[in-house]
């Protein structure tokens, strides 16, 4: 918001401001906001004309030299890790996996098309990071806690200058990021420091296994000192994992996950996707992120949707919190039945302390990792829930999924 012009005349104050954002959207929700403010006080606004939302130019120098000194800046801070390592599990909560063994072999290089989930995951935690009390309490309550290290070891019968075969010990004390994953399955506080070749600042650490099977450390079982680099950092937990036939369908638009956030540089937000039914179904859940802790949520459904307009016409259906950042699948307090082939809505108020971009959006953001459909949806983004925006022409789908099943 730039401020002109302002000054007093005869009939009273005047200012003339510009609003700019790259954005339409934020743009938007700026006017209405000045215009609230000055009507509010007793005055009028007039908006004489509009600058348009800069266009995001994919191919751009500039956005490179910034991009590479953000990265620079973020390096080894936890949210950005903990995306990376979560990216490769989203689509777990997709139904796109996990798949059993034998239907698609471990380290062959080569993913088996078609396989149907040999479960569903419907709830993904995201834990700070060093937070080793969190840590061991998640281990304790929920089980193992996946995590990274960075490791030059090739295989269960590489050596490494890191790794103490003789105690199943490894600790790294370099500046390299994370490039293995592990599961974090115990601790010991009191592990010995002079079990590692090299000896940590004090003793302690976690008890993981990794996927080199029982050839590798103690049966498969092997020790990560608690000073190592990046043990703790990127923390994942996979709370809820239920059988494949807890629902029958599933309908979402965010086929890479949780990419990006989106909101109004405040720690509120509402979203919203619209969806067609089948035939014979009934709306028993959906599923969305928290992109923080303490996240509070509303969730509405919307009968018979057309549009933006009838988002204002929602019925709250269930409301709570998250205690943790993550995937979460909530149950409707009341299961909706649906007509055949009505266009319903589901909307969620979310609050989420101390981010200015609550909602979670899955968007390309030019890496070349992922390639994202922008056509197969309906989804909304708003400031207050009651004027609204299309997600879709702002670049990106809503991660905001819903689970039905037959009646």
């Amino acid at each position: 918001l730039n401020l002109g012009v302002m000054g007093m005349e005869a009939d009273g104050l005047h200012m003339a401001v510009s609003v700019r954002s790259c954005i339409a959207s934020q743009k938007a929700m700026m006017v209405q906001r000045v215009r609230s403010i000055v009507e509010y006080a007793g005055g009028t606004v007039e908006e004489r004309n509009s600058y348009p939302g800069w266009q995001f130019v994919k191919e751009s120098v500039f956005r490179d030299l910034v991009l590479e000194a953000y990265r620079e800046i973020r390096s080894g801070l936890a949210e950005e890790a903990e995306l990376d390592l979560a990216y490769n599990n989203w689509f777990w909560n997709q139904y796109e996996g996990p798949v059993a063994e034998a239907d698609d072999v471990y380290g062959d290089g080569v993913r088996s098309e078609g396989i149907p989930a040999a479960k569903h995951v419907q709830e993904i935690r995201l834990y700070p990071s060093k937070d080793y009390e969190r840590i061991k309490r998640a281990v304790y309550e929920d089980g193992g806690v996946q995590s990274s290290i960075y490791t030059d070891l090739a295989g269960p019968y590489s050596q490494s200058s890191y790794y103490n075969s003789q105690t199943a010990a490894y600790y790294y004390d370099g500046t390299a990021e994370a490039n293995h994953d592990v599961v974090i399955v115990g601790w010991d506080d009191a592990y010995p420091r002079e079990n590692f070749r090299r000896q940590p600042e004090g003793d302690g650490a976690f008890l993981c296994v990794n996927s080199w099977g029982e050839a590798f450390g103690d049966g498969g079982y092997f020790y990560i000192s608690y000073y190592d680099t990046n043990i703790g950092t990127s923390n994942v937990g996979y709370i809820s994992v239920e059988e494949p036939d807890n629902y029958d369908h599933i309908y979402q638009t965010d086929l890479n996950g949780w990419v990006g956030q989106v909101g109004y540089e405040d720690e509120t937000a509402w979203f919203a996707n619209v969806y067609t039914a089948g035939e014979r179904e009934r709306l028993e859940a959906v599923g969305f992120y928290a992109t923080g802790p303490d996240t509070e949520y509303e969730i509405y459904i919307v009968r018979d949707a057309d549009g933006a307009p009838s988002l204002k016409n929602r019925t709250l259906a269930a409301s709570g919190s998250f205690s943790d950042a993550g995937f979460y699948t909530v149950s409707l307090d009341r299961p909706v039945s649906l007509k055949d082939g009505e266009r319903f809505a589901a909307v969620v108020s979310i609050k989420s302390p101390g981010k200015i971009h609550p909602v979670a959006i899955e968007y390309d953001p030019g890496d070349g990792k992922r390639k994202v459909d922008l056509t197969d949806g309906e989804g909304y983004i708003s400031y207050d829930g009651r004027g609204w925006f299309r997600a879709e022409e702002e670049g990106c789908n809503v991660c905001l999924k819903a689970y039905t099943a037959k009646r």
